[in-house]
C-alpha cells in the first residue's frame, strides 16, 4: 500500500462515483498573531493498493510542531473495499477535516501519516506570522 496523494486543502469531497474534489490546496498559512487558530484544514489522502490489501487497516496521524513535539494525535480504522481492477489496483480517497487547530508558534509543522504502524508520508505546513509580531 502506498499513499500517492497527500495534501492540505480548504475543503474536499468525494462524490457518489468516487471522484475526489479538492478546493484551495495550500502548504503555508499566514497569521496575524500567536497562538493562532485555523478554522478548518482538510487533510486529503489517496491510498493506492492492490486487491490483496482489501480489509481493515489502522491509520495514525500525528501533528508535530517545529520542535518535534506532538500537538495532535488521531487514530482509527480505515476499511478498504473492492472496486478497482486487478491490473489497475485500487485508488481509495480519504478526507479528514480538522477544525480549530491551534498553532502556538511560527515554523514548519508536520502531519505524519502511518498505516498499520508503517510511516507513509509527512505533509509539511509552514506557519508564518506577520512582520509586526
Amino acid at each position: 500500500m502506498e499513499i500517492d496523494l497527500a495534501i492540505l486543502a480548504d475543503a474536499a469531497t468525494i462524490d457518489a462515483t468516487g471522484k475526489l474534489n479538492i478546493l484551495g490546496v495550500f502548504d503555508r498559512i499566514q497569521v496575524s498573531k500567536f497562538p493562532a487558530q485555523f478554522a478548518r484544514i482538510a487533510l486529503v489522502l489517496r491510498l493506492a493498493t492492490g486487491t490483496s490489501e482489501i480489509g481493515t487497516h489502522q491509520m495514525d496521524i500525528k501533528l508535530v510542531d517545529p520542535g518535534g513535539r506532538e500537538i495532535l494525535s488521531l487514530n482509527g480504522e480505515i476499511q478498504l473495499g473492492s472496486g478497482g481492477s486487478a491490473e489497475g489496483g485500487l485508488r481509495v480517497p480519504h478526507i479528514l477535516n480538522i477544525d480549530g487547530l491551534v498553532f502556538p508558534a511560527p515554523g514548519i509543522y508536520g502531519f505524519d501519516v502511518k498505516i498499520d504502524q508503517k510511516h507513509h508520508v509527512t505533509i509539511s505546513l509552514f506557519v508564518n506570522g506577520s512582520d509586526n509580531n
